[in-house]
């Protein structure tokens, strides 16, 4: 990697603009999910130009409406152009698209226009022919990237044009909704987007030199494209000063962690490189460089001062401040310090916020501004809507617009003073103490509970001695078909739902309704021939909320949508007390459907650390504490359930790996505590009841020990959109228990044919020991229409067929 030299004529700019008070995004749905049902609507073969007007009006409205709420200053309002996800934009901007889509007869655009949104979809969702990018989690939130694919032969293709006329838009639009204040343009930055991109291409190398797989290339080579990189961004920062912007935010979330596949050194090294180039071009809008997520390090600081960028913005939400010395390099330039949350839905500490911003002040020589700790968009839009809830409870609570009130009144405090927030102040204090005395807040019968618990509680009987005692009660095949869970949540169940909770349909005509779609869901699973079936899930919004509608501890919310990856929204539980469980849940639902038939049905529950994870979760007491009390809640269920007959039950984990800690140094204590708590709530299952959980679109490699020390009888995983990467690692690892690696991957609308489904499971079956084996999707089917998923569903039963005929011609023991 060397470093790219400036242009001699380049030069920094004379004069830059004051950073105003800030947010680093808002959430871009729409506060009715405008987006969501524009994009769905486009996807089911309407008209571009409505989908284009819909990603119009909604950049419009929230352009106002930052502006109404106090973002005026030039510069304040995000410009994010992102429609389904910020790297996919940056991958689209920057001309890279991957070679299976060009042959396909795609190729570089602008992603506002009509090719670039059809190019948008296909690397998002796939097509007919072509398999979608990998989507994987967003550092430690529920929020899901699209991972670019960098290929030896596939060069950038900047889209100077694209970002100009996008940002000549967003002006026009401020003109005439935002006051004509110059909205801020935001792109992921050149060292995240290589941290977060995939290597891969057909010259591949392993790591020690020798011939790769003709598939996945070493991560390390990303860096090998640095220079080319910083053109292509170079170019964009041309185009975007053309247009008139005045300042850009350039988003460096990677350095907030460790993990990576490369030295902290070269990632430092890179940073600088970078910036340096982008610092000495004379046509450029300043450059305010966030770091969220976390610390960004003393070492990324230095290399952002030394290089020259205006302005630096720190998480004081998950980060620590840095130390005096650490904030020279700085001296002189602005420093956005992030107090107010962007991933909780809690008030701001008024007083821990304005003692972070003091402290700041007496370290920093320089501008000091004020600005949320991450985008917004992990959060829903508006508090105010939500008229339903506890007023007290509600009281607690800042969604993004309130976010934007508390960025504006803590720069009072900048400007004026403490005495500009001595009302806030006040009655901040106020709600506390209101929050600490709620009847929920703190139950001592749940807290006695938990400190009853026993090491044997979190403890089953030996994995040897149940596998032998459920082969002899469920008698399986080889290879074993079954699904997640979920099946589609069609128009029909929506409705039913909906008039059910506005009181249009009672209660045993909604109980009726439902066992008609589990009768029905059960039916299709036998004539499709499975082996393992479920319930369906059509009583169940979302595998969280379900929970947390049924759970004491919990609220749940009218308008509090957030998207997780693409036009995916979900409504997050707010956890707000102690947890415990008034009744049992799932039971009756379950029994119904295993009355329906002779084959096993599992039993469905969402574990402990996911309903932690995709909820907003209390800020009181230690995340274990919390993990607990659900998991005893859950274990409740699983007795249940059992003392019913079901002898299968799924605990679904899929967002384990989401949670792990961005430092490595933090991950132990973490993986301990949720693998602990898992076992909290499984442990109750008896020997022949068969226990399973399922893991989702995460990096397993990294966590597979704790994966295994879950000791769940049976494993699903996501596989097939991440290249079944993870089956290698398994057969490494040794693992010995029950294991399905998805062979399709659910969130893409393309059937698999056979024939590769066959690939797969044979795959599974040569590199695993084929009699720990299950076959079945990466996940739920809740988001796919019936005849995509029965086609599917056929061509997984029938490549089983094929792959256990040929398991059973070979001989034992070859």
């Amino acid at each position: 990697m060397t470093t790219t030299p400036a242009r001699p004529e380049d030069q920094p700019p004379a004069q830059v603009p004051a950073l105003p008070a800030t947010v680093l995004g808002y959430p871009r749905i729409g506060p009715n999910r405008e987006i969501k049902k524009a994009l769905e609507a486009h996807w089911r073969g309407g008209d571009v130009d409505a989908l284009q007007e819909a990603i119009r009006a909604h950049r419009s409205r929230t352009l106002g409406h930052l502006a109404g709420l106090g973002l005026e200053a030039d510069s304040a309002i995000p410009a994010d152009g992102a429609v389904i996800d910020q790297v996919l934009d940056a991958s689209m901007l920057l001309g890279l698209v991957p070679r299976r889509f060009r042959e396909a007869g795609f190729s570089a655009a602008s992603p506002d226009s009509g090719e670039g949104l059809a190019l948008v979809s296909a690397l998002a969702r796939g097509t007919s022919t072509v398999e979608p990018l990998e989507l994987t989690k967003w550092f430690d939130t529920n929020y899901h990237y699209y991972v670019p694919e960098i290929e030896p032969d596939v060069a950038f293709s900047p889209q100077p044009d694209a970002v100009a006329e996008r940002y000549r838009t967003f002006r026009d639009l401020a003109a005439e909704t935002a006051g004509g204040s110059l909205p801020r343009p935001t792109l992921l930055g050149p060292v995240s987007f290589l941290l977060l991109a995939k290597a891969v291409g057909a010259e591949s190398q392993a790591p020690d030199g020798t011939a790769g797989d003709g598939g996945t290339v070493p991560q390390a080579s990303r860096f090998d494209r640095l220079d080319e990189l910083v053109t292509a961004y170079s170019t964009l920062l041309r185009a975007l000063h053309d247009a008139g912007a005045a300042w850009v935010q350039l988003e460096e979330p990677a350095l907030a962690s460790d993990g990576w596949d490369l030295p902290r050194e070269q990632i430092v090294t890179g940073l600088r490189t970078a910036y340096t180039a982008f610092a000495g071009l004379t046509e450029r809008p300043a450059l305010f460089v966030p770091v969220s997520y976390g610390t960004a390090g003393d070492d990324a600081l230095a290399a952002l001062g030394a290089a020259g960028v205006e302005a630096v913005g720190l998480d004081l939400e998950r980060g620590v401040l840095p130390p005096e010395q650490a904030l020279e390099p700085l001296t002189g330039r602005t420093v956005a310090a992030g107090v107010v949350g962007g991933l909780n839905v809690w008030r701001t500490d008024v007083a821990r916020a304005a003692g972070l911003l003091d402290q700041l002040r007496t370290r920093h020589e320089g501008p000091l501004t004020v600005s949320s700790s991450t985008s917004l968009l992990h959060v829903p839009h508006d508090a105010a809507r939500e008229a339903q809830l506890d007023p007290q409870v509600a009281g607690w609570l800042a969604f993004a617009d309130q976010k934007v009130g508390e960025v504006l009144a803590l720069t009072g405090h900048l400007s004026e003073g403490p005495d500009a927030l001595e009302g806030l102040r006040a009655d901040d204090a106020s709600r506390r103490r209101l929050r600490e005395q709620h009847p929920q807040v703190r139950v001592e019968a749940v807290r006695r509970r938990l400190d009853e618990v026993l090491p044997q509680d979190r403890r089953r009987a030996a994995a040897e001695h149940r596998r032998a005692a459920q082969q002899a009660a469920l008698d399986l095949p080889p290879l074993p078909t079954t699904t997640i869970g979920s099946f589609p949540q069609t128009a029909e169940i929506r409705r039913v739902r909906a008039a059910h909770r506005r009181g249009a349909l009672d209660q045993q005509g909604y109980e009726q309704a439902i066992r008609g779609q589990i009768a029905d869901c059960i039916r299709r699973q036998e004539d499709l021939g499975l082996d393992v079936l479920v319930h369906g899930e059509a009583e169940r919004n979302d595998m969280v909320q379900y929970f947390a509608e049924n759970l004491e501890g919990f609220i749940t919310t009218a308008h509090g949508w957030v998207q997780s990856y693409g036009s995916r929204c979900l409504r997050p539980p707010i956890l707000f007390g102690d947890v415990h469980r008034p009744a049992p849940i799932t039971v009756e639902w379950t029994r119904y459907a295993a009355s329906l038939t002779r084959r096993p049905v599992k039993g469905m529950l969402t574990g402990p650390v996911t309903i932690l994870a995709w909820s907003f979760v209390r800020d009181d007491q230690p995340l274990a504490a919390t993990a607990d009390q659900i998991a005893l809640a859950l274990r409740d269920e699983v007795e249940d359930l059992q003392a019913a007959g079901t002898r299968i039950i799924q605990v679904d984990e899929p967002a384990l790996r989401e949670l792990l800690p961005l430092q490595i140094a933090q991950r132990p204590e973490y993986l301990r505590w949720s693998v602990e708590s898992f076992r909290l709530a499984t442990s109750a299952a008896k020997p022949d009841t068969q226990l399973h959980t399922h893991l989702c679109y995460s990096e397993f490699e990294t966590v597979i020990d704790a994966i295994d020390a879950l000791d769940a009888d049976v494993t699903t995983l996501e596989a097939s959109r991440s290249g079944f990467e993870v089956v290698t690692a398994l057969a490494e690892h040794g693992f010995s228990r029950g294991i399905g690696p998805g062979v399709w991957d659910i969130h893409s609308p393309r059937v698999p044919s056979v024939d590769e489904l066959i690939e797969r499971l044979r795959l599974a079956a040569e590199v695993l020991d084929p009699q720990i084996v299950w076959s079945n999707p990466d996940c739920g089917l809740k988001t796919r229409g019936w005849e995509e998923t029965e086609a599917s569903l056929r061509h997984l039963v029938n490549a089983t067929a094929v792959v256990r005929a040929e398991l059973a011609r070979v001989p034992a023991g070859v």
